[in-house]
């Protein structure tokens, strides 16, 4: 019993579903997504193996009409069900039993559908379809606007508790978890969708260190083969990220200090790691305790530790 977007973007082919309801941890249950492939939203009294099931069917090419027709037709219970799913090539599939709760609908636009069951009017899927057709950013930004609208006229009628929003990318991949560009639940909230909009930025600035962290030749194996613009562009990454992260946690920090370390940027490292340490004094053993790692060599653990022994 709630509300979601599915959607593709057509300029990435990216595919994501948001939703919001009056219920407990809905990202477990509702939204379904699988990169080059398609997304679905299961809902209402919820048949979860319509997700799973449902990617099946478009992975092995089928529509989403096609992907909708045949899970309706093998559920004996649809007419309590539904369901919202687009495909790969942007096509949208819909079903709403005839026995979901009211206010109960759906609207549908250029590769995007929304549905919902339980509102507390008919216009909310069309006040969120408007404001993702007609919000900027990318489709993570464009679905949390469609949200934010829908709850604006009411949304879910019983109120608010659980959120979710996931996207992946449009390339078709063997190991499709590594296509997951959004990811994030709300399980239990007052305003599940306030915490979405807070939770996203972050995820985007811990991207940027998972990027450093784990990108060749900046934090994993020896620091070669990186030109001056590239590192440059991850100190700016990690450098924003500090900001949207916030002062009460300093992993960018930390990770842009052993970045400068590396680079051989020692007095601008020690500053920086000063005062990470001085912020949280275990950091400088755990620092110490990396380099062994292949993290930093014996010169880059001394440049970057220069300045906070006094700290620890």
């Amino acid at each position: 019993m709630t509300y979601s977007i599915v959607a593709r973007d057509p300029a990435t082919g990216a595919l994501g579903v948001g939703t919001q309801t009056h219920f407990f941890g809905v990202g477990a249950l509702l939204p379904w997504a699988e990169a080059g492939v398609g997304a679905v939203a299961t809902q209402a009294f919820v048949n979860v193996g319509h997700g799973p099931h449902g990617l099946e069917l478009l992975r092995a090419g089928a529509s989403a009409p096609t992907t909708v027709d045949v899970l309706v037709e093998g559920d004996p219970d649809s007419a309590y069900r539904q369901l919202g799913v687009v495909d790969a090539r942007g096509r949208v599939g819909v079903h709403t039993g005839a026995s979901c709760a009211p206010h109960v609908g759906s609207a549908q636009g250029e590769q995007v559908t929304v549905q919902g069951n339980m509102l507390a009017g008919p216009e909310v899927c069309r006040a969120a379809l408007a404001a993702f057709e007609s919000a900027e950013g990318d489709l993570a930004d464009r679905i949390l606007a469609g949200l934010h609208a829908a709850e604006a006229r009411g949304g879910d009628v019983r109120g608010s508790q659980s959120a979710a929003l996931l996207v992946v990318s449009g390339r078709r991949s063997p190991t499709p978890w590594n296509e997951v560009l959004v990811d994030l639940r709300v399980d239990d909230h007052a305003d599940p969708l306030a915490e979405l909009s807070r939770l996203l930025p972050r995820a985007r600035a811990f991207d940027a260190v998972g990027g450093v962290m784990f990108a060749r030749g900046l934090a994993l194996g020896p620091f070669e083969g990186v030109g001056p613009d590239e590192l440059e562009d991850r100190l700016r990454e990690l450098a924003h990220a500090a900001e949207v992260i916030g002062p009460e946690n300093r992993e960018a920090d930390f990770w842009r200090a052993v970045l400068l370390a590396r680079a051989g940027r020692f007095e601008e490292a020690a500053a920086l790691f000063a005062e990470v340490v001085a912020f949280r004094p275990a950091l400088l053993r755990f620092a110490e305790g990396l380099a062994p790692l292949g993290f930093l060599d014996d010169k880059a653990l001394a440049g970057l530790t220069s300045g906070a022994g006094d700290r620890a």
